[in-house]
């Protein structure tokens, strides 16, 4: 069984059609996917479903082999950690250093091992200078970094990035972008919410939803080349990739599509 898992999971909000529909979704550890999708699609309403926010009516989440319900939520948030799109939603601490030994608390940490987890995560994510300073008076960018260290210091295996840099200038959501990738490239798995098919780029694999439903998951490479499908989303191609999908298939047009490959996602 893949590390997270769901099976014919639905969810409808009061008097509305289906925000999911039968979604059955596999993530393997290490992986970096990108839900993407319009305002509507689901993709944020599958995000809080797998961290257990939300009483899905049918179906079930497996994180780690074990079914995700009411026992189990607390051991699958320490497995899985989630970064809205406004951190100030996920503050409760008076300083930045009580916000981040908060989740730990709950665990039940010794006082000894949550001290000494904010001084190495504080360090590894950068924000030492602000733990004594209130996260309402940090920058978007420091808040954002602020809630990644409250959940790396819970030594989460798994996080998801729900349109976390939507609120973000080009500087800071750039700077973020860097250090989610930076994260993956020390095994952990990856897993970001986004319309924004650009920031999608970044990710591996692109799981495109649609009206609560998975309409395609694939790798990039492959899902990029389906207008049709892309289009069917409202979603748009980047310029760069548009004109790679007009080239043709000799040596000189390879060597072009590569490059703007290369331009568009940034690698």
């Amino acid at each position: 069984m893949s590390f997270l898992e769901t099976k014919d999971l639905s969810f409808s909000y009061e008097n509305d059609k289906p925000a999911l529909d039968k979604i059955n979704l596999k993530v393997e550890k290490g992986e970096w996917i990108a839900i993407l999708g319009p305002n509507g699609s689901g993709k944020s309403t599958l995000a809080k479903a797998v961290v257990g926010l939300l009483e899905t009516e049918k179906g079930t989440v497996f994180v780690d082999g074990n079914e995700l319900n009411e026992k189990t939520v607390y051991e699958a948030r320490q497995k899985i950690g989630i970064v809205f799109q406004n951190p100030d939603n996920q503050f409760v601490g008076v300083t930045v250093r009580d916000d981040i030994a908060f989740g730990m608390e709950n665990l039940c940490l010794p006082r000894e091992e949550i001290l000494k987890r904010i001084d190495f995560f504080a360090n590894k994510v950068g924000i030492t200078d602000l733990l004594d300073k209130e996260p309402a008076n940090l920058s978007g960018g420091q808040k954002q970094r602020v809630a990644i260290t409250g959940i790396l210091a819970m030594k989460t295996q798994v996080m998801i990035f729900d349109e976390a840099t939507s609120m973000l200038d080009p500087y800071a959501r750039a700077d973020l972008m860097e250090y989610i990738r930076s994260l993956h490239n020390e095994g952990i798995t990856i897993i970001m919410i986004t319309h924004d098919i650009e920031e999608a780029l970044w990710a591996e694999r692109l799981v495109v939803m649609k009206e609560g439903r998975i309409v395609s998951d694939g790798k990039k490479e492959d899902l990029l080349k389906s207008r049709d499908m892309l289009a069917g989303a409202f979603l748009e191609l980047p310029v760069a990739l548009e004109i790679s999908n007009l080239l043709g298939d000799d040596e000189e047009a390879k060597a072009v599509k590569t490059f703007l490959w290369e331009l568009s996602s940034k690698r």
